[in-house]
């Protein structure tokens, strides 16, 4: 990646110390210090890439119908991970530049504050899905087969149970992210998934109920994690680390600078999530062989994306600190450095992924057309992904961390619904290209994401974003 993709505007310096192992060469985080942050990130995010796609190969045994039916609802469970993804995210980036400030007292708040607005948001998202999972289902996918729908049904009512331990999960991996204590997530991460893999295998294998035996294990294993890392949480040990009386308190301040970039963030993710959603309805009304086609890619795709996610979660820490600190210089020479990694991974990532694909569709027990499709579809992912990733999805986390969401929130729903779910519907239904014409949809999507937050990068205006006033 070339260092003038990227122009680099003027920035403005800062006295500020650094504030880690770095602090000797002025730098806020030494290359040991990034890797610590990266390393256990990316096996995280591939633990969490292999669940979704063992939970796929193994409900696949109960025939194409019920991968049909986890698909679907992973779409709609996916909006909803977002949103609580986009929640713990608007709260590291207050937390980071807390920390990046050196405010002791109000890191800790906005760490408590953060898992006690999480606890309530996720909570009532739960209760909503489990009273009207039904008429959520009916109305998305009514055209769907019974068979279909009926796994559907069983799988979003149990996964539904699963939202609250969810929110407080990420709520808590987010605060050892930023603290930079990735083991510490990468291990609960392991034993989350470890308990999830022999559950599925249990509920499938052994018990064989199907739907059902990769679902219960999701709940049980979200259930765990998040008593853990809640546990963690409080060890006052940590440089971060949260209270009790902190956490029953109502801090409108905090939680103000919390929901500025979590709103922004979470109706941009939420947006996006329901226009995937949306392109899956239109995929919909293609038939069971390209809705199944359409599962497996994105089961077995997600590992195009270990690389990329790992590093949308590492540069909200570094950017974050750096804003908080008040140093632009190192923030503007940090997303150079992380973007460049970000091709370096993403290349490598998509070349295993491009090389174990025709082995890895032996597992799904496909039908000849789907098996064609399938591998269709996840190859063009691989090419795509590892030329277009970086500056339209690295790239934005850095200007949110920045505090810059507003902006990243409306190039990316005005982009999602005009490229995405119009040009797949031009593309799939109106020009007959089916699901292979949505995905080319999802890539006009990304270019045209990569134009507007280059612009905006060159133009120096996220730096007018800070969250926390300097102490």
């Amino acid at each position: 990646m070339k260092d003038n993709f990227f122009r680099r505007p003027a920035c403005r310096k800062s006295g500020d110390a650094a504030i880690n192992s770095a602090a000797a060469q002025g730098k806020m985080f030494s290359r040991e210090d990034l890797r610590k942050l990266i390393v256990p990130l990316l096996i995280e995010q591939l633990l969490l890439m292999l669940v979704g796609m063992v939970d796929t190969i193994m409900v696949s045994r109960a025939g194409e119908a019920a991968i049909s039916g986890v698909s679907i609802v992973n779409d709609i469970n996916a909006l909803i991970i977002q949103l609580l993804a986009a929640l713990a995210g608007g709260g590291a980036v207050c937390v980071t530049q807390y920390l990046g400030n050196h405010d002791e007292e109000d890191t800790r708040l906005a760490s408590s504050q953060l898992v006690m607005i999480t606890a309530v948001i996720s909570s009532l998202i739960a209760v909503f899905n489990l009273v009207l999972y039904r008429q959520i289902l009916d109305v998305l996918y009514g055209s769907v087969d019974t068979d279909v729908m009926e796994a559907a049904r069983i799988y979003f009512r149990i996964t539904a149970l699963s939202f609250p331990f969810l929110g407080i999960y990420n709520s808590g991996t987010a605060l050892f992210r930023s603290m930079n204590k990735t083991d510490v997530t990468m291990r609960v991460s392991i034993l989350m998934n470890t308990i999830n893999i022999a559950g599925n295998y249990l509920g499938v294998y052994i018990l064989n109920q199907g739907v059902a035996g990769v679902a219960w294990p999701t709940l049980i294993s979200r259930v765990a994690a998040s008593f853990i890392i809640i546990c963690l949480a409080f060890n006052r040990g940590n440089s971060i680390y949260i209270e009790w009386s902190k956490i029953f308190r109502w801090s409108r301040p905090i939680l103000r600078k919390i929901l500025a970039i979590a709103v922004p963030n979470g109706t941009e993710n939420g947006l996006f999530q329901l226009g995937k959603i949306l392109v899956s309805i239109i995929v919909a009304t293609y038939g069971t062989s390209q809705i199944a086609a359409n599962g497996v890619m994105n089961s077995l795709s997600t590992l195009n994306y270990t690389s990329e996610c790992a590093m949308e979660l590492a540069v909200v820490t570094v950017i974050g600190v750096c804003v908080g600190a008040g140093d632009y210089d190192q923030a503007d020479d940090y997303t150079h450095r992380m973007i460049r990694l970000s091709y370096y991974l993403v290349i490598a990532n998509n070349v295993i992924v491009f090389l174990i694909t025709p082995f890895a569709l032996k597992l799904y027990h496909l039908g000849p057309e789907t098996e064609r499709l399938s591998f269709t579809l996840i190859i063009l992912d691989c090419i795509f992904i590892a030329i277009q990733h970086p500056p339209a999805f690295v790239l934005p986390c850095c200007l949110r961390a920045a505090g810059d969401a507003t902006y990243t929130m409306l190039v990316g729903v005005i982009s999602m619904f005009l490229c995405r779910v119009g040009g797949s519907y031009i593309l799939g239904t109106l020009f007959g290209m089916g699901v292979i014409g949505t995905k080319l949809a999802w890539y006009i999507d990304w270019q045209a994401r990569i134009i507007f937050f280059v612009r905006r990068y060159r133009s120096g205006k996220w730096k007018l974003y800070r969250l926390v006033d300097k102490k």
